[in-house]
């Protein structure tokens, strides 16, 4: 080997070993990064804040909503009852919809879909996620026995101690039809309850006539009763990638 190759060699290993002795000087530093774009999005990121807005207050660029704002095209998710506003609901939300076979056959339907995996088919609390987890309410027992619409449509909008909130899967004529089949499994007799139920309404299994309860003539303005999905029991349709 050549002085010169020697001299070569051993410059080469001084220079190497500085530059992998001040790539460890700082923990926070990675150092030289291979095809960084792996790491760092290229795409326009809306709500990242690149530097400090100029016009709202805090520099930020998302503001928080007026109190009382609704999302544009969402009017009828909301009946402007505070979540924690249960009792106000019960008195002031009623039954927009006919005492109907119909109704409750659609109501149990999406009942099945949304609710029968906690509260179980009949309404004891003994679906597969109730057993697992326990601690979810029999309907036909206790205070449960007697919530109405309004208390049951309150509660799948909001949630309620365990129970997530479910305003943003069924929209406000499912709620309330998922509400009047509720009413039937607090009978304690699942769905054979049925029945018995449009009897106490002054209507039988068969009956195709509508009957509503006195006080519940009409749709209900705050619930929005008469604003809902256009495909009942299937949810509006998607709207993925248009602003409202």
């Amino acid at each position: 080997m050549t002085h010169s190759l020697k001299i070569t060699l051993q410059a080469s290993a001084v220079l190497l070993a500085s530059v992998f002795t001040t790539a460890c000087n700082r923990a926070d530093d990675p150092g030289v990064e291979y095809a960084p774009e792996m790491y760092y999005s290229i795409p326009y990121e809306p709500l990242k804040q690149e530097s400090a807005n100029k016009v709202n207050p805090m520099g930020l660029n998302m503001r928080t909503p007026a109190i009382g704002t609704v999302p544009r095209g969402k009017l009828n998710y909301f009946t402007h009852i505070g979540k924690d506003s249960i009792g106000i609901a019960e008195k002031v939300l009623n039954e927009p919809f006919a005492y109907t076979k119909a109704n409750l056959a659609e109501g149990q339907t999406l009942y099945t879909r949304n609710c029968q995996h906690c509260h179980g088919e009949q309404g004891d609390g003994q679906g597969p996620v109730g057993v697992k987890f326990k601690g979810v309410p029999n309907y036909s027992t206790g205070a449960y026995k007697t919530m109405n619409e309004g208390h049951i449509y309150h509660v799948i909008q909001w949630g309620k101690g365990r129970m997530m909130p479910h305003g943003s899967q069924v929209n406000p004529e499912e709620r309330w039809k998922i509400a009047m089949y509720v009413r039937v499994l607090q009978l304690g007799k699942g769905p054979d309850g049925l029945t018995d139920f449009l009897a106490s309404k002054g209507a039988s299994a068969t009956d195709t006539a509508q009957t509503t309860e006195p006080l519940n003539q009409s749709p209900v303005g705050e619930a929005q009763a008469g604003k809902a999905s256009t495909t009942p029991a299937q949810g509006d349709k998607a709207r993925n990638g248009t602003a409202n």
